[in-house]
């Protein structure tokens, strides 16, 4: 598959062979789903707790007597009908990550990759770099680009002046091609690829 390379100023800069079984997929929304949901599950933070009745600082003096009083039996403030006792059933402190197998995540990057190819959401750059590491600079170029919600992939190593531009635009994130993901790609509107980017990927399913 032939795709055109833009450079960071707009102008063209030749054109690159995309691999089809990458970029030329039919994309599956079940695979997509699956990732993304792995993705959200494996960085929630799980630290929900309450207390439970061995974890709270109250006496274990029975109340009353047993018999005689008319109430009910109890052994102990900590339990849970009473104020200041524990929560029964409450949520305890517990991963929420379950299993991919690799190979699905795999299939699913590629799919997200051929999903932004067909909805024609794909940029292809020749490199991200700048001179000078100033935002402003980076937002007009960016405007002749008609990005304002991206993601940009740039090659094993970022260029600093370019990162540091980029941080301070909303809706814009940068990573290095280690770092790609099926939810950062879906969740922005344009996917740009430096051709470092496109040869690493390329490489890499091999």
């Amino acid at each position: 598959m032939k795709f055109e390379i833009t450079t960071l100023d707009g102008a063209e800069a030749g054109s690159v062979e995309l691999d089809e079984a990458i970029f030329g997929l039919e994309p599956r929304a079940d695979l997509l789903q699956r990732c993304v949901r792995w993705q959200l599950a494996k960085r929630q933070a799980g630290t929900h707790q309450t207390k439970q009745r061995g974890e709270i600082a109250r006496t274990t003096k029975k109340l009353y007597k047993q018999k005689g009083t008319g109430n009910a039996r109890h052994g102990a403030a900590s339990a849970p009908q009473f104020r200041g006792g524990a929560r029964a059933h409450g949520p305890v402190t517990r991963s929420h990550a379950h299993d991919l197998p690799k190979k699905v995540r795999a299939l699913a990057l590629r799919h997200a990759l051929s999903a932004k190819v067909k909805s024609a959401e794909l940029i292809v750059m020749d490199d991200a770099r700048l001179d000078e590491g100033k935002t402003k600079a980076l937002k007009e170029r960016f405007g002749k680009l008609a990005l304002s919600n991206a993601l940009i992939i740039g090659g094993a190593e970022l260029d600093q002046n370019f990162a540091r531009a980029a941080r301070n635009l909303p809706q814009i994130d940068v990573l290095p091609v280690q770092g790609i993901n099926v939810y950062d790609i879906l969740r922005r509107e344009k996917l740009v690829l430096t051709r470092a980017a496109v040869d690493a990927l390329e490489a890499r399913f091999k």
